[in-house]
């Protein structure tokens, strides 16, 4: 049986898999459009959801929190500025990557020390740290929802009860 983490990571993919097609189905300069939001675009919220991923299984790997922020500091401009074809893209090889991670992984309830520069210390699971990216892309996936509607423009289902129907 699969482990509920890696569920929730398949599910994290098929997500972001169909919030890029609807990205994809709008005006291309939606995408770029500057708007009054929590995020100054759709852009900057999608690229802030690959870049945290990217830090994130960097840590489970074994890279610390500093190590794995810098690596996504030095990335940030490149991803802001990809279109969303190239976010799709970059959207896959990395689920690739982190999925080749997870399997790898003999104890995925394995425990990890996190050294967050803003909150200090914490002993976590991989497991857990996987939901963390699973709660922290769907809570910003609904960001991009809300700013879709605020440009006049529907969003689409994409919660976790319609991946389950849709496998």
């Amino acid at each position: 049986m699969t482990h509920p983490a890696l569920k929730m990571y398949n599910y994290h993919v098929w997500a972001n898999e169909v919030i890029i097609d609807r990205l994809k189905e709008l005006p291309q300069d939606i995408y770029h459009e500057e708007i009054q939001s929590g995020f100054s675009s759709v852009s900057k919220v999608l690229s802030h959801i690959y870049l945290t991923d990217y830090a994130w299984f960097d840590i489970i790997s074994g890279k610390s929190m500093d190590e794995a922020m810098g690596s996504t500091d030095q990335l940030r401009k490149e991803v802001e500025t990809k279109n969303i074809e190239e976010m799709k893209k970059i959207f896959l090889d990395l689920s690739y990557r982190n999925k080749a991670l997870l399997n790898s992984q003999k104890d995925i309830e394995k425990l990890i020390v996190v050294d967050n520069p803003y909150a200090g210390l914490l002993e976590t699971s991989i497991s857990d740290s996987v939901l963390h990216v699973v709660t922290h892309g769907s809570y910003h996936r609904g960001n991009i929802a809300t700013m879709l509607r605020q440009m006049g423009h529907n969003s689409v289902m994409q919660d976790f009860g319609l991946y389950l129907y849709s496998k």
